[in-house]
């Protein structure tokens, strides 16, 4: 990560991975999932108009359009008009509040970021997954490590630069 020109952290909103995040990657870009938060918009709209409704579907589109086109101030207008009547309204606007610097989606797009990790968890489950849970594999944790570091090198075509870089730790130390 201290190579990288920009380190970007997408999360699903909860608090503490953005404690963990501002510790580790203070400069890093924070993103709260697009998928993660279309979902509570969506569970939302069930609460607020019956789970097989038209009316709820209707409303969960609308909030997801004012997200997505960046129209926030209208996205937490229209959950907080529901917060009196509805825990679940209330509690999904405290959400959308504290996290709404990290749903400027239309920026974030713009300067060429992902806004979900669906991507980034189909990579880890391709590149980690099918070669960690192969029938009869065991692994310790630095084993699995080190097999992680080797795959991810390979895959990314860094698998030189891998080698060099340890090569140059290993004559330091």
């Amino acid at each position: 990560f201290t190579e990288a020109e920009r380190t970007v952290i997408i999360g699903d909103g909860a608090p503490w991975i953005w404690s963990i995040a501002q510790e580790l990657f203070p400069r890093a870009t924070q993103i709260v999932d697009r998928f993660h938060v279309k979902q509570h918009l969506s569970e939302l709209s069930k609460v607020l108009y019956g789970a097989q409704s038209g009316d709820a579907n209707a409303w969960a589109e609308r909030r997801h359009e004012e997200l997505d086109s960046g129209r926030f101030t209208d996205l937490l207008r229209a959950v907080r008009r529901h917060a009196d009547r509805h825990d679940e309204a209330r509690q999904c606007f405290q959400y959308l509040h504290r996290n709404r610097d990290r749903m400027r989606y239309p920026q974030f797009e713009a300067e060429g970021l992902c806004t979900s990790s669906g991507v980034v968890e189909a990579g880890c489950k391709l590149t980690i997954g099918t070669r960690l849970k192969r029938a009869g594999m065991h692994w310790t944790v630095s084993g699995a490590n080190a097999i992680i570091a080797l795959r991810c090198s390979r895959l990314s075509g860094r698998f030189q630069d891998y080698w060099e870089r340890r090569t140059e730790k290993s004559k330091a130390a």
